[in-house]
């Protein structure tokens, strides 16, 4: 039998996984977070290289700059010939999960009580570009597993091979609002009684070079000789988003199911919205229609909101509108930093990665710095400048965009 229905505010956060180029687990990533730490470089990861192009720090050629995660650690669980055929978004996957799943202590749940939703699409992008250019010339060699493995369905069925998720399992694709769409997503489910537990992922989206160049040629993406000077949401100097390898992953359940959980935060609140825009560039309608929903749902008014951590990629008209929206909200009093200035943008990951940073920062007690923020575009916002600062929280407010004309906002309250 289904269990009882939760009311909205009996659910939290009981498990965290996070693999982020500046930190690998959640003591290391909050870490990074407060020092204000940043791994900004060249990109180097094979296929990310334009072939036989010359290469540039300038911005000019295909020297893209970004943050690489290091060599994951991999649950002993998986056995090698998994990973032999496994892409980095699916490694990702499976050490970030791990982390979740025993933090969570899921070990002793019912498998059929278990939920995975996994946010991100077309997230094996440069290990398909590789592979391609791989078999150009005797296509016939290509493996077998290419049928699967091209498929982002792919991390969901090495997740449930290796973890005992056996309620459902399934990718929701939302652009680089994927990661918190996931979360609002697990929400439901749980909410609704479908499954007991749920665990909600932001997949690390793969780039290779095609997507960098797109990404360059549509002014996205920033350029620069200094990559640790790139990254500057909200800055009167900003020139793009900087991409950043991440994956995140929260387990979401109904306070008090298992006692002895000591959970990181309520969820109270959440909307998404859509724009009707197959663009890139924001929508204040959107992002003002999104904010307030997930005020209302969360039963909030703009002045019981302690801390927002926003989108804020560095784009020069996103992150200008996503601040006229905070304003006609009336979140001007709310303590403001930003994730991306440290982590760079993980695309999909990034609702998931940032609802982590979030849950952290109001578990300890501090706000993390603001990277490169040296002339705030609206200096009379209160902003979390070079330094972390001791801020206690009670809610706070995490948004996320993405392309065509999708807005998400998520309300969260410590416990």
């Amino acid at each position: 039998m289904p269990s009882r229905t939760p009311d909205a505010h009996d659910l939290v956060f009981t498990g965290i996984g996070i693999t982020t180029a500046v930190g690998q687990g959640r003591d290391a990533f909050l870490a990074a977070l407060l020092d204000g730490s940043h791994a900004f470089g060249p990109m180097n990861r094979p296929g990310r290289q334009v072939p036989s192009a010359p290469t540039g720090p300038d911005g000019t050629g295909p020297a893209f700059l970004g943050a690489e995660i290091g060599e994951l650690a991999m649950p002993a669980a998986v056995p090698p010939r998994t990973l032999r055929t496994a892409s980095l978004s699916a490694r990702a996957a499976l050490a970030t999960l791990d982390e979740a799943w025993t933090d969570a202590g899921l070990a002793d749940v019912d498998p059929y009580r278990i939920g995975l939703v996994i946010g991100g699409s077309n997230v094996q992008q440069r290990e398909l570009t590789q592979l391609h250019a791989r078999h150009a010339q005797q296509p016939e060699f290509l493996r077998p597993t290419y049928g699967m493995a091209f498929m982002d369905s792919d991390l969901c069925g090495l997740c449930t091979e290796v973890f005992p998720i056996r309620g459902f399992a399934h990718t929701l694709g939302g652009a680089s609002a994927s990661g918190l769409l996931a979360v609002l997503q697990a929400v439901r489910a749980v909410r609704s009684g479908q499954v007991d537990v749920c665990v909600a992922m932001g997949a690390l989206m793969d780039l290779s070079y095609w997507e960098c160049l797109a990404f360059r040629a549509m002014g996205a993406m920033a350029p620069g000789d200094d990559p640790g000077a790139a990254c500057r949401p909200f800055d009167r100097d900003r020139a793009g988003f900087v991409y950043g390898e991440a994956c995140g992953a929260v387990v979401i359940e109904r306070e008090g199911a298992r006692p002895g959980r000591a959970p990181y935060g309520r969820f109270l609140g959440g909307a998404t919205a859509m724009d009707g825009n197959r663009n890139p560039n924001p929508s204040l309608e959107g992002e003002t229609r999104v904010l307030r929903g997930a005020l209302r749902e969360a039963g909030l008014t703009a002045s019981a909101v302690d801390y927002v951590n926003p989108h804020g990629t560095g784009s020069r008209l996103g992150d200008e509108i996503e601040l006229a929206a905070l304003r006609e909200c009336g979140l001007t009093d709310a303590r403001i930093n930003a994730t991306k200035s440290i982590t760079g943008h993980g695309l999909t990951a990034a609702g998931t990665v940032e609802v982590i940073a979030t849950l952290l920062q109001m578990r300890a007690g501090v706000l993390h710095p603001t990277r490169n923020l040296l002339d705030p575009m609206d200096p009379s916002l209160p902003w979390v400048g070079a330094a972390a600062e001791p801020w206690a929280v009670e809610t706070a407010v995490s948004l996320s965009m993405g392309f065509g004309g999708i807005s998400s906002a998520i309300c969260l309250r410590t416990c």
